[in-house]
């Protein structure tokens, strides 16, 4: 599957082709200043998720309809405290360490042991084994997420970043 990832004013567009042809495009708002989806794929990629977002992606399921997916399997939140279904586990591991990562990048933190364990603390509240995390790993996730970063923020609208997502 072939995704690219065009830096918008208020929402970056996603255009996605997947290996059986089918294409799916969608708009997710800016939640930092990276797009959200381009860290799954480097933490999913780096760990070698097969269910994280980009797997489910690559399988058919509609960009948007994630979430809902997500939530019919049981995702827990505060209204919803239930063990979540486990063909979303992936899915709710890689949202809980990208999130970690958005925030050692917000602070220039270069902290493995604290990314972990923000990590591990948000699967816990999703209710979802904690993914082992070696070190390496993280030390590649950050130096990804962070060469993005030296590309993305100083491009203008307009610019695209398109990686692969091989099957799993």
């Amino acid at each position: 599957m072939d995704v690219t990832i065009t830096k918008g004013k208020d929402a970056d567009r996603i255009d996605i082709r997947r290996a059986d042809g089918s294409v799916a495009q969608c708009h997710f708002p800016k939640k930092g200043p990276l797009p959200h989806d381009a860290l799954h794929y480097i933490v999913e990629d780096t760990l070698g998720f097969a269910r994280g977002f980009w797997g489910i992606i690559a399988q058919g399921t509609d960009p948007e309809a994630v979430q809902d997916m997500a939530k019919a399997a049981g995702h827990a939140s505060a209204k919803r405290a239930s063990v979540p279904e486990a063909v979303i586990h992936e899915l709710l591991q890689a949202e809980r360490i990208v999130e970690a990562v958005e925030a050692a990048l917000w602070t220039g933190s270069e902290d493995a042991a604290g990314i972990r364990a923000m990590a591990h603390i948000g699967c816990d509240a999703s209710q979802v084994a904690r993914p082992a995390l070696a070190d390496p790993d993280l030390a590649d996730i950050l130096r990804r997420s962070r060469d993005l970063h030296a590309a993305w923020v100083p491009a203008p609208n307009g610019h695209a970043i398109t990686f692969h997502w091989a099957a799993r």
